[in-house]
């Protein structure tokens, strides 16, 4: 049975680690709008969509060549989540499941739900994280595409869930987001917690 709430414990880890997706939204809205923000927030939703769709594509070619390849996806979802750790726990988190255009897009709603999506839909980084963790919550390690379209459906919705969020409450959001000592208290719990789950990657590779 896939083990939906452990997948969603791990995606909601790395989503609620401060990276460039949340800064480039309250920025956005602090600047332009509400308005603004919300279309970001729909390209970046349909960029994760299409670049998860393509993982678990991806994953289900790989995954089939053999349970040695199996383990090798297993260990190599440890090695992310300890890196994801270490950037978490340092705060230079990169861009695990997020991601943002290097010029914020000005005067036209649809430009910044491109850019949103373009950035998105082009991150390896989150490919990368989706191919090596998404199999570790499913027996076997193999997912069929219609369990990997319903773990990444689980995943996009986290995602946005909480950037619409930050949108909403930008003012908010910016003032947590800039407390220093409260945010590193923040990533090293968030980074103690994704070590664990790399732990039990491991222990799951040679069990």
């Amino acid at each position: 049975m896939i083990d939906l709430a452990g997948f969603a414990l791990a995606v909601l880890l790395i989503e609620l680690t401060p990276g460039p997706n949340m800064g480039w939204l309250v920025t956005l809205t602090l600047a332009e709008g509400r308005r603004a923000g919300l279309g970001a927030i729909t390209g970046i939703a349909l960029g994760l969509s299409a670049n998860a769709a393509l993982s678990v594509l991806a994953a289900s070619i790989i995954l089939a060549q053999g349970p040695a390849l199996s383990r090798g996806v297993s260990l190599l979802a440890a090695v992310m989540m300890a890196w994801l750790a270490w950037e978490a726990w340092d705060g230079s988190r990169g861009d695990a499941g997020e991601s943002s255009p290097t010029v914020t897009p000005r005067h036209a709603d649809q430009r910044h739900a491109l850019a949103g999506f373009a950035i998105n839909l082009l991150n390896p980084k989150s490919a990368l994280f989706f191919i090596s963790v998404m199999p570790q919550f499913i027996p076997g390690g193999q997912p069929s595409f219609a369990q990997g379209l319903t773990m990444a459906a689980i995943s996009v919705s986290i995602a946005t869930a909480i950037h619409l969020a930050l949108v909403l409450g930008a003012e908010r959001a910016r003032s947590v987001l800039m407390a220093k000592a409260r945010a590193q208290i923040v990533r090293r719990i968030l980074a103690i917690a994704m070590l664990a789950i790399a732990a039990w990657f491991v222990a799951k590779a040679f069990a």
